[in-house]
């Protein structure tokens, strides 16, 4: 069973997090406060750190420092929960080491979701997709519905790939700017949407799909609700 360290101030939030962490097979420690945050971690040597940034008695951002130069906490993987909701606060966050970064409100299923990525062990890419009746080749680059290839261009492709990859999990704009275009580019978070309704017009024809979800206020992702496989031979 994974364990995971949730430390958040608010009691609502918290309750509600443990609730659902624990109904799908997590084991939950924590506390609402930061103070001795570090200790409970060297306690409890938790798989995955949940990290509020603004805490009534200490600064995640702090806390996140801390981790990252405690040998034995240091490859522990760190998500954090918080209202700063700016790109300079994400990338400073990301900077001191978080694997993720989660803007509130949020969706639970989301966060799981998000969790569950940092689970999952490594393995080879499989050569090719399947959704439905949707078939992405890697090998290839080549996209099929229904048996019918699907002209795309290398950046539809380079997007569909990367949320096919992951149904279920929701990308902001800007992780799917960072993936798809990446650090290096001279495009907008509009970028993404144009990119999306090509794609949707282009795979979703003849009443096929939905395969991409929008989740408002959020992005994007692959509806998880699909039949989808991977095929490595």
């Amino acid at each position: 069973m994974k364990k995971i360290a949730l430390i958040e101030d608010d009691a609502d939030l918290f309750a509600l997090l443990k609730y659902n962490l624990e109904k799908e097979g997590f084991a939950l420690v924590g506390a609402q406060t930061g103070k001795g945050a570090l200790e409970l971690f060297r306690r409890e040597r938790p798989h995955l750190i949940l990290l509020d940034i603004m805490l009534p008695d200490s600064d995640g951002l702090d806390i996140c420092k801390g981790i990252r130069a405690t040998p034995e906490l240091a490859n522990t993987p760190v998500i954090f929960l918080t209202a700063r909701a700016s790109e300079t606060e994400r990338i400073v966050g990301l900077e001191l080491g978080a694997n993720d970064y989660i803007v509130k409100p949020f969706f639970v299923r989301e966060l799981i979701a998000r969790i569950k990525v940092h689970f999952r062990g490594p393995r080879t890419p499989s050569r090719s997709l399947a959704a439905g009746p949707l078939e992405l080749d890697r090998n290839s680059c080549r996209v099929k519905l229904n048996g019918e290839l699907i002209a795309l261009t290398a950046t539809e492709f380079r997007l569909l790939e990367h949320l096919m990859n992951r149904p279920g999990v929701v990308f902001s704009r800007e992780q799917l700017l960072d993936a798809v275009w990446g650090q290096d580019r001279a495009v907008t978070d509009r970028t993404v949407d144009v990119y999306i309704l090509r794609l949707r017009q282009k795979i979703e024809r003849d009443a096929a799909g939905p395969f991409i979800r929008s989740v408002r206020g959020f992005g994007y992702s692959f509806n998880e609700n699909l039949e989808t496989a991977a095929a490595s031979q």
